[in-house]
């Protein structure tokens, strides 16, 4: 009886874990960097931007820009606390593709961010910014 109790609580172990690990892996969170301010990121903490040639519920960055700009995409999203699960949504992208928004908008990753907490595409060309939650989508 007690090895039966103790590969019932390996299973469930192994069951449990990459659960959780997934659920991780859609978290969204917030971070802050001085000169940037608060900025939403992926759960790896890589920065997520929006585009301003974009309009709620279509992307405008196609071919070559989503190779500079790659789409962020998770099929649910863990929000973080103090903004709502029904700020994130899905949207069917031109290509085919889907996409991850927030407030309506298409979130990218941008291909000259590294590491974590990389914020290199912050003002590219004056259309690439950084997410700030509490000011989005900006007036």
């Amino acid at each position: 009886m007690k090895r039966q109790g103790m590969i019932l609580f390996v299973t469930l172990l192994f069951v449990a874990l990459p659960l959780s690990a997934l659920a991780m892996h859609h978290a969204v969170k917030v971070a802050e960097k001085a000169g940037i301010g608060h900025y939403l990121t992926d759960t790896e903490g890589k920065t997520l931007y929006w585009f301003k040639s974009d309009m709620p519920g279509m992307s405008a960055c196609a071919g070559s820009c989503v190779e500079k700009w790659p789409v962020f995409y998770r099929e649910t999203v863990k929000s973080p606390d103090g903004i709502a699960a029904a700020d994130f949504a899905t949207i069917d992208r031109a290509d085919g593709a889907k996409q991850t928004t927030f407030r309506g908008y298409p979130l990218y990753y941008w291909m000259g961010d590294k590491a974590a907490g990389d914020t290199s595409g912050q003002g590219v060309k004056d259309v690439w910014f950084v997410v700030d939650p509490a000011n989005f989508p900006p007036k």
